[in-house]
């Protein structure tokens, strides 16, 4: 039995302090730990160069650099400037993802540590046990695929039940100073462990899979100096809730976020991974922190202390943390003591209200003072620390005679509690340790060690199209994007006040001050939850069949089955160019005549570019994929949703039925949108999709960072506005001309590109635009795609 304090009757008490742990057995961690003394030696070089102090995401970045005498040479400023060519260590790949384009490469084993994870496609019903087994059935073409291809290359499998991919990569590969990417916007997750993880899209991926050098313009580094200590119900989830709502979605774009100061040392492992993780929500390239004595412990706690060892080496070097007098871009100061808990929402994570003034704030939207749902966990915050956490807050409850509210996620009238670990580790822990009994025995669901209701996989059965309010602790928030409703308002706050509101069923119940009804006539309130970091009896690794076989080696014999009538999986076909004589193009090295498909209004992320949710069942087939095209964009011209015009026929229709139809007549077509436009995941169909239909440019006011590359990487030109109010002047069925970007890609020095405006009344104006195209993108754009280039320069 879990006894609130205790981890079991008679142990240890639970405390916010990081109690000694009994350690794993000691893993094989020779693909795992960084090769710190070529990365120091690399380091050297750049300091040769640089002559400054570096800050520690420049140390970690710049160590990575291919040639550093060749980035560097020009002894001009680097960050947000130079382009880097870069050497990551390793990748990791959710579901169908950089899979495809890795096989047309004609590769027989990937360059880097690889592995892929099955955590998108488990829908959430009924709870963990069910809701695996049917989604291992109506997916089973598609696991079997990626296990196939896994093998074939010799990549680290993760099976459906394994676990989310941040928590897994937290667990099994990430390491201090390391350089990862992950197919997924939420990989700076691993920054937790004082490293430089970076989501991207597939493409980008199956760069360092093939041995390319990967390429990012240097960022800029945000100094956020940390003081003092989190106290009470504050968590680090309310950190960086809190600081959302200073950065804004975009405050961090161009940008790596580099925690510094007395405060960091005091927070978990786990703890920093939730402030990495949602630092993709202010647009961040990543976030990191300098090595920890908790970073040491987790690493062995989580058998890694071979690479605990090297790093500590690495850190007497002064390679894990910033040099004393290292400059940064901008500095925050936060006083830890100073954070309240704090919830986001609803629809944009960026909207922070301190939990004191949120009943108020709900009052004057004219909400109602109520929510239907709590669900805790997701890749954000679903470690041990959290989930005993919330256990306590469960103990508390019982032992005062409350119940939650929730006793299954089909009951229409009542809030469920639901509860997704982050793992297989996870789960098994905490049943072995009575935290899962303490939060079923209040009425908790326990669902699938996956990313469910958190990426729209909630197979919700009630509230359909009525407008209600969830509260979680997940990191995104958009509309519809958990249960397909744009009427649900996600709320975001940390895994302890999420749950102790599911006690009161009213968003406007501070627990802090607030108390609740007992049955008996009194009151109760409760006291602050008290979680352990670690578990005192160690880790236990729970269904080991989940897990890969560490390091395989290729099997080249092994048959990658791709059914001719599949309508989960499709090869893909190379993108042609836009230039040549193939493409019809008879404007040389300009963009053929664009005819504008719509002027998007507003925020635009990934969710609305290409939905996620039912649709990700179709992640490895792009044509059907492809049906959700701008589903829930927002015409500008009318307000109306998933509405496009025809101008050659006077008709309109969805925006995918339009796309279809130029796509078909093989007329090249333009987008018009606004700012931040691609903001949130690294999903990479967003920029498939529009380019399978004939994209060949998108000219917006801003663009969030991983769509901008996810684009150039398919052969799609992005053109920022000179002059943001520009974006009026342009509409449906107008066509633009490109002019100046032969010059561009000649490489003709300070080449700018303009647009030729024809308006359908015949007027013609132009207008200025800038891009942020390297010399090495203007070739993927040239070649119709960076993996046509890729295989160019194979051949």
């Amino acid at each position: 039995m879990y006894c609130g304090r205790g981890i079991r009757k008679g142990a240890s008490l639970l405390r916010r302090s990081f109690a000694t742990q009994v350690p794993q057995v000691e893993k094989d961690c020779t693909s795992l730990t960084p090769p710190y003394d070529a990365l120091l030696d690399k380091l050297a070089l750049v300091r040769q160069i640089l002559k400054r102090p570096l800050t520690l995401s420049e140390k970690i970045l710049y160590s990575h650099v291919a040639d550093p005498m060749k980035a560097f040479s020009d002894g001009g400023r680097v960050r947000g400037e130079t382009y880097l060519q870069l050497r990551p260590e390793r990748v990791a790949m959710q579901d169908a993802s950089a899979q495809l384009q890795f096989m047309s490469a004609g590769l027989s084993r990937c360059a880097v540590p690889t592995s892929i994870h099955c955590d998108h496609l488990i829908q959430a019903l009924e709870g963990a046990e069910a809701d695996l087994k049917r989604s291992i059935v109506s997916n089973k073409e598609v696991f079997d695929f990626l296990q196939s291809a896994a093998e074939k290359y010799g990549i680290e499998f993760w099976r459906p039940g394994s676990g989310i991919i941040h928590q897994i990569v937290l667990e099994n590969y990430a390491a201090p100073g390391m350089l990862m990417l992950g197919t997924d916007s939420h990989t700076p997750n691993a920054g937790g462990l004082g490293m430089l993880a970076i989501g991207v899209g597939g493409a980008d991926a199956v760069d360092a899979m093939t041995g390319t050098p990967w390429e990012l313009k240097a960022p800029r580094v945000v100094g956020i100096h940390l003081k003092g200590k989190l106290s009470g119900w504050s968590t680090p989830k309310d950190l960086i809730l809190h600081l959302a709502g200073k950065l804004t979605v975009r405050g961090g774009t161009g940008s790596i976020l580099e925690y510094y100061g007395p405060g960091v040392s005091s927070q978990s492992c786990t703890g920093l991974a939730t402030i990495a993780n949602m630092g993709a929500e202010v647009g961040a390239t990543t976030s990191t922190f300098p090595y920890t004595p908790n970073m040491q412990a987790y690493l062995n706690a989580t058998g890694r202390a071979p690479v605990a060892r090297a790093a500590d080496r690495a850190a007497s070097q002064g390679f894990l943390s910033a040099d004393e007098s290292a400059e940064y871009d901008d500095v925050i100061d936060l006083n830890l003591a100073d954070i309240e808990p704090t919830i986001n929402g609803p629809f944009t994570p960026d909207l922070a209200t301190p939990l004191s003034k949120f009943g108020s704030f709900v009052a004057s939207q004219g909400w109602k003072d109520e929510f239907s749902a709590g669900l805790i966990g997701s890749c954000t915050n679903s470690s041990y620390e959290d989930m005993t956490s919330v256990a306590n807050l469960a103990e508390q409850a019982k032992a005062a005679g409350l119940n939650a509210k929730a006793t299954s996620i089909q009951h229409i009238f009542q809030v469920p509690f639901l509860c997704t670990p982050g793992s297989e580790q996870i789960r098994a822990t905490m049943e072995r340790d009575g935290v899962t009994s303490a939060l079923v025995d209040v009425g908790a669901v326990v669902l699938a060690n996956a990313c469910g209701p958190c990426i729209g996989q909630w197979k919700r059965e009630d509230k359909g199209n009525e407008e209600n309010a969830i509260l979680t602790s997940f990191n995104r928030n958009f509309k519809s994007r958990n249960d397909g409703n744009a009427l649900t308002m996600n709320f975001l706050a940390s895994p302890t006040i999420v749950t102790a509101m599911a006690f009161s069923g009213r968003l406007s119940f501070n627990p802090i001050v607030d108390s609740l009804p007992l049955p008996s006539g009194g009151s109760f309130k409760f006291s602050p939850p008290e979680g352990q970091d670690l578990p005192i009896n160690g880790f236990t690794a729970g269904n080991v069949q989940y897990y890969p076989s560490p390091n395989p080696a290729p099997q080249p014999d092994v048959e990658i089955v791709i059914k001719k009538d599949s309508q989960r999986l499709e090869l893909l076909e190379p993108f042609p160019s836009h230039f040549g004589e193939a493409s019809g193009n008879m404007r040389g090295m300009e963009l053929p005549p664009l005819k504008v498909l719509i002027r998007v209004r507003g925020k635009c992320t990934t969710d609305h570019i290409s939905a996620a949710g039912p649709w990700l069942k179709y992640k490895g087939h792009l044509t059907n994929i492809s049906e959700n095209l701008l589903i829930t964009a927002v015409n500008d011209e009318g307000g109306d949703i998933n509405v496009a015009f025809d101008t050659d026929t006077n008709s309109s229709g969805t925006i995918p039925e339009i796309a279809k139809r130029f796509k078909t007549r093989k007329q090249p077509w333009a987008l018009v949108v606004d700012e931040n436009y691609g903001e949130g995941s690294a999903r990479e169909h967003a920029a498939l999709q529009p380019r399978f239909y004939g994209c060949a440019a998108i000219v917006a006011r801003s663009f969030a960072r991983i769509h901008e590359t996810n684009l150039k990487k398919q052969g799609v030109l992005p053109l920022w506005f000179v002059d943001k109010d520009d974006y009026y002047r342009i509409g449906s069925g107008d066509v633009l001309e490109t002019m100046g970007l032969a010059e561009t890609l000649r490489g003709t020095p300070n080449a700018s590109i303009e647009l030729r405006v024809t308006k359908r009344d015949g007027q013609v104006f132009q207008i200025l635009t800038k891009h942020t195209m390297s010399v090495d993108q203007l070739s993927w754009l040239r070649a119709g795609s960076a993996l046509n280039h890729i295989r160019s320069c194979m051949k």
